[in-house]
């Protein structure tokens, strides 16, 4: 799908503009996960190359509204990381939407820093190992984030779920300091290197792609005419 070349972070604008041409020629309704998978790669086509028009552009409001539109309840992980960080002198908004139309688990909109509160959905399990990766979608929406300016750390289920009120504290002062932030103040400071491992466009190491050759031609309007 159009949606998973954003998500590995493809570098090929053609790419895009032909699947969302035939996408916008095709009189076909789109439900509202196509919708809002759009939205993402409209996000991410406007931060990889803010000089060219998205080709459904003309559709941005509809998109978004299918982005934005599900129901935001926090879970009691999100309330009692929420809860410690105000203790610790953070001082954020819960359920936070950005101008962009991203939803924040926890965000402080003035300087832009945020903390993402993330579980077992957010995340690949290693059948051999037993070790937890985050998914696409999430590293996606991290790789967004960064894009606008953002700089956001997560807080992981398994690092919090039996860790003691002394070692959440220690974790969280460490996510605070990945985003500038001075731990009891909640000041600012320099940012100290990114939480996540890679930089904000293109992905990651660990997310990078094959190149594609130049001499692979593009799909015509016919062949993804359906494709998302």
């Amino acid at each position: 799908t159009v949606w998973a070349f954003a998500c590995i972070g493809w570098e090929r604008s053609q790419l895009f503009t032909a699947i969302a041409s035939a996408i916008a020629e095709d009189d076909g309704d789109l439900n509202e996960t196509e919708k809002s998978q759009l939205y993402a790669v409209a996000l991410y086509f406007e931060a990889a190359w803010p000089d060219q028009n998205f080709p459904l552009s003309h559709q941005l409001e509809s998109l978004r509204s299918a982005y934005t539109n599900c129901e935001r309840t926090p879970s009691q992980f999100q309330d009692d990381v929420s809860s410690l960080l105000a203790e610790m002198g953070w001082k954020h908004n819960s359920e936070h939407e950005t101008v962009e139309g991203f939803s924040l688990d926890l965000a402080d909109p003035e300087s832009k820093r945020a903390m993402e509160v993330d579980g077992p959905s957010h995340y690949l399990q290693d059948a051999s190992t037993g070790d937890y990766i985050e998914n696409g979608a999430t590293r996606f929406k991290s790789r967004l984030l960064r894009s606008f300016g953002w700089k956001v750390a997560h807080v992981a289920f398994f690092d919090w779920d039996d860790a003691s009120e002394s070692d959440r504290r220690q974790l969280l002062v460490k996510k605070l300091a990945c985003i500038g932030v001075d731990d009891a103040q909640g000041g600012d400071r320099e940012a100290a290197a990114p939480e996540s491992a890679g930089a904000v466009l293109p992905p990651t190491p660990e997310e990078e792609k094959p190149p594609l050759p130049d001499s692979t031609p593009l799909p015509s309007s016919e062949t993804v005419a359906t494709t998302l």
